[in-house]
């Protein structure tokens, strides 16, 4: 995939009343399904991954760890090409994005074949790092994608930032309802035909952003200084991201603890020393903000499907329409953004957000049978406008941070969800099946439990998913009878685990109201312009 260079546009796009250029909306319109070809790889893993468990035996860590390595990968590519995109520009950015999701679409599907023998006793175990690893390389894609998409959509309608940022995220769930619908619609076909669904969003990308003209960076296009960009993220910023990419990798590869942090100190030493900044205060509070957000938001979508599952089955519906409802909801909100937004400010619709998201989650881990769909409306309400909206936030306050602040704030969202949201619900769920296990029932906690297990949480007792197979196939009376138990405990602790999560909105919800009052005590909230020295008329 080849686009033209961005050196053969001088413009940085057409924010202006004029409205923006047909060639400006054709590469919007890429931009857009890029973003659907990401969500096409989640939407499937969410629907296959307890077909990989059955075939690779994944227990409930190891199904989150994957659904982790589907995420955090996004931030090195995210943040990597965010340093050097102004130099290479976007459009061989985005030909690595493509290449990342054909070969990894490729990997994924050929796993059963790479992993060898079945009957081999170190099968499962090579076809759980054959998807770990092919799942890694579409998260780089993905967040090369997004390390394109998001400054390019913000240099075009740069007085309009977060309504378009919100409208362009609008292609994330939209491509979780259309691969969900294409994905279910296959039925129970074998899994890699679902995994191909990949192909036909990045070939239709492909195939648009090869023939268009990518614009300049605003912060190039103004004369904006590489340091003041660099310095706005700081040390401390800088620690965050290294401290969670260095730390995830030192699980993968066991590197020891005090080389891990010995890696930390120097990057992060030589960043700081580099660009002779802490950071700017607000934007490493915005960061720490999306760590919370992304794992309710991202978290919660990776797990909602099989947590939902029992509920769903028992009405005869298939598991994966609560992700692509809830998906739905979003897609018509984000394409609905500019009014919303205009009415509330940006904060306040955060903070509205974080209210309806605790409440859903709540709603979710305690509803049962058709009342589901009314809790899952509820948590949809509420995670529309959380990642956009954070987006267009730092893009409105920090234009001088160019490319690299808005996509280090996508670029640790994904970090976070990736190294600690997935893995910790898994973790949450693995704990709380078989401590309830091993108090009411301990017979079937034998049965159906594992070897203790290490994660980056702490050891665990797993919870066996060839034991849990043999003993739900077993058809002794009394077997049965343990099983019937077994699915009613699993059920019950799964869904409980979103009590935990509820707890991460409402610490948001607090912290959107602190920015809140912080901005009115600076005369309210205005986004800033490159382009003068005084904050942008507009005023929310």
């Amino acid at each position: 995939m080849a686009a033209t260079s961005d050196s053969h546009r001088a413009d940085f796009g057409n924010g202006s009343e004029a409205g923006p250029s047909s060639g400006d909306m054709l590469l919007f319109w890429g931009c857009f399904i890029a973003l659907i070809a990401t969500a096409f790889g989640f939407i499937v893993r969410t629907q296959i991954i307890n077909d990989w468990g059955r075939e690779f035996d994944l227990n409930f860590t190891q199904k989150g760890e994957l659904f982790g390595v589907g995420l955090w990968p996004f931030a090195i590519s995210i943040i990597l090409f965010s340093l050097i995109i102004d130099k290479i520009g976007y459009g061989k950015a985005m030909a690595f994005a493509f290449l990342c999701h054909v070969v990894s679409a490729v990997v994924t599907i050929m796993a059963p074949t790479l992993a060898g023998d079945p009957s081999d006793p170190g099968y499962k175990d090579r076809g759980y790092w054959i998807l770990y690893f092919g799942t890694f390389i579409v998260a780089l894609g993905n967040g090369t994608v997004e390390a394109v998409i998001n400054p390019v959509v913000a240099t075009i309608f740069r007085n309009q930032k977060t309504k378009w940022l919100n409208i362009l995220h609008a292609g994330w769930p939209g491509g979780l309802v259309l691969g969900g619908l294409l994905s279910i619609g296959l039925g129970d076909v074998s899994w890699q035909f679902k995994v191909a669904l990949l192909f036909i969003p990045v070939v239709a990308y492909g195939a648009i952003l090869s023939r268009c003209r990518f614009p300049i960076n605003e912060r190039v296009a103004m004369g904006g200084s590489y340091l003041t960009m660099l310095q706005q993220v700081g040390a401390l910023g800088a620690l965050i991201v290294v401290g969670l990419i260095v730390r995830e990798v030192g699980r993968v590869f066991v590197i020891p603890d005090m080389v891990q942090l010995v890696i930390i100190g120097a990057l992060v030493g030589g960043y700081g020393l580099a660009v002779r900044s802490l950071g700017s205060p607000l934007f490493i509070v915005l960061m720490l903000i999306m760590i919370p957000l992304a794992t309710t938001e991202l978290g919660t979508d990776s797990w909602i499907t099989p947590l939902m599952e029992s509920q769903m089955t028992a009405m005869s519906l298939n598991p994966g329409l609560i992700l692509i409802y809830t998906s739905l909801i979003m897609m018509v909100l984000r394409f609905s953004a500019g009014p919303i937004v205009h009415r509330l400010s940006p904060l306040g619709l955060l903070a509205l957000s974080a209210a309806l998201a605790a409440g859903g989650l709540v709603f979710l881990s305690q509803a049962q049978g058709a009342v589901i769909l009314a809790a899952a409306t509820l948590y949809g309400l509420g995670k529309t406008f959380f990642w956009p909206t954070m987006l267009g936030v730092v893009s409105e306050q920090y234009p001088e941070g160019g490319a690299l602040t808005l996509n280090t704030m996508g670029g640790v969202g994904m970090l976070a969800v990736g190294v600690l949201g997935n893995p910790f619900l898994g973790f949450i769920q693995d704990t709380r099946i078989s401590d309830a296990l091993r108090q009411e029932h301990p017979a079937i906690y034998e049965l159906v439990t594992g070897d203790r297990k290490a994660s980056v949480f702490g050891e665990y007792t797993p919870i066996d998913a060839q034991k849990v197979d043999a003993l739900l196939n077993d058809e002794t009376e009394e077997r049965q009878a343990q099983a019937a138990i077994f699915k009613e405990i699993r059920d019950r602790e799964s869904k409980r685990a979103l009590l935990t999560v509820a707890l991460l909105p409402c610490l948001m919800l607090v912290s959107y109201i602190g920015l809140i009052v912080y901005f009115a005590t600076q005369g309210g909230y205005k986004p800033k312009s490159l382009s003068h020295a005084e904050e942008a008329a507009t005023e929310y």
